[in-house]
């Protein structure tokens, strides 16, 4: 039990995203060792203090979730989602309500508009009951529109997994309460954020690469050119997920980014069958399936990996002198950053961990970094 408090305290810490997480785990192998860490690792990159939740407060939210008939899993034990836990940027924690055996069967995501058409929401109830009734899982975002109609039409023949955006227990949309209830009882329903977090903008991309990462395929219907559904098909594409879309009017806006995928290469889709015929056992775009985070973890990681031990004092003190100026608002590879400073690839991640606790920088998917712009 207090391996599992620690780890929700480690990811609750403010500056310990998914990426930090695992560099952290890299690095200390224990959990207790990375905690014990994180002050003067913060203090090194510019941070004062750094405020840790204490183990009354995460014995607090596990208690409050075991209240609610659910629990949490982390990314390096056997139960998290074996395909979700191949991208690089895995939820450290999810909390599970319903029937966690969902999260390791075939899922097919399906995604759209809010302000979807009739035509639209008829054919994502149809399409996700054909899915659900060959015995696929239908993964979606409960939103208002498409999400809305792929649960109702997953629940009437089979199952589904809603991926929410705030607190397990925060009902939202207020008009999708008896869905999300019944999405707990009879499917399931996971969280990254927090209990009690009320969603806002910033947690809806991150909802949306979860639906990405336990999608063997993600289905596109009505989704205009700049979209939440679009980037939730960029992101199951970087992972090496298959793409499929709805054609619709191209007199309809909400059609225009859908349309796109198809002209760039997605299954043009107007029944299950297409799906069925184009859907793989396992991501298998060569060179995007990545590793799982911890290849061999059962209960973390027990020793620290070695390329953290290369990295001199000599390495690390010219590295926190050059690498912040290196660092802008717009993403830039972290090998980039290693050429320009002509330091270690180890010194330089050290360096970048530093900064990321002191909350000056925030690493990004595809091995980048990004400058935090001041509030």
């Amino acid at each position: 039990m207090n391996d599992i408090i620690d780890r929700l305290r480690l990811i609750r810490t403010e500056g310990v995203g998914p990426l930090t997480y695992r560099r952290l785990m890299e690095r200390f192998g224990i959990v207790s060792r990375a905690l014990e860490a994180l002050p003067e690792l913060a203090r090194a990159g510019g941070r004062t203090a750094t405020t840790i939740p204490s183990g009354a407060e995460a014995e607090r939210e596990i208690t409050q979730l075991r209240k609610l008939k659910g629990r949490f899993i982390f990314v390096d034990m056997p139960d998290y989602p074996e395909f979700l836990a191949l991208t690089p940027d895995a939820p450290p924690a999810l909390a599970v309500l319903g029937d966690a055996s969902l999260l390791h069967s075939r899922c097919v995501g399906v995604v759209g508009a809010r302000n979807a058409s009739a035509n639209g929401m008829r054919m994502a109830e149809q399409l996700a009951a054909d899915l659900a009734e060959q015995k696929l899982t239908v993964v979606s975002g409960l939103a208002r529109g498409i999400d809305a109609a792929a649960h109702k039409g997953a629940l009437a023949t089979g199952k589904t997994i809603a991926a929410i955006a705030g607190g397990i227990d925060v009902i939202y949309p207020p008009e999708n309460e008896k869905l999300q209830t019944e999405i707990a009882e009879t499917g399931c329903l996971i969280a990254e954020a927090p209990l009690g977090t009320a969603p806002m903008a910033r947690h809806f991309p991150k909802r949306n690469r979860v639906i990405a990462g336990l999608s063997l395929g993600l289905v596109v219907i009505e989704a205009a050119s700049r979209s939440g559904s679009l980037l939730t098909a960029r992101l199951a594409n970087e992972a090496g997920r298959e793409i499929f879309a709805v054609p619709g009017s191209p007199l309809d806006p909400r059609c225009k980014g859908s349309n796109d995928l198809i002209r760039q290469g997605a299954h043009l889709t107007e029944t299950a069958a297409d799906v069925l015929a184009n859907l793989p056992d396992h991501p298998a775009r060569q060179g995007l399936a990545r590793d799982p985070l911890f290849l061999h973890a059962k209960s973390g990681l027990s020793e620290p990996s070695a390329p953290w031990e290369t990295a001199s004092d000599g390495d690390m003190a010219q590295g926190r002198r050059k690498i912040p100026g290196l660092i802008g608002l717009e993403p830039t590879a972290v090998d980039e950053i290693a050429r320009r400073c002509q330091l270690s690839t180890s010194a330089v991640m050290a360096v970048l961990l530093e900064l990321e606790l002191a909350a000056q920088v925030e690493m990004l998917s595809g091995n980048r970094v990004v400058r935090i712009a001041a509030a």
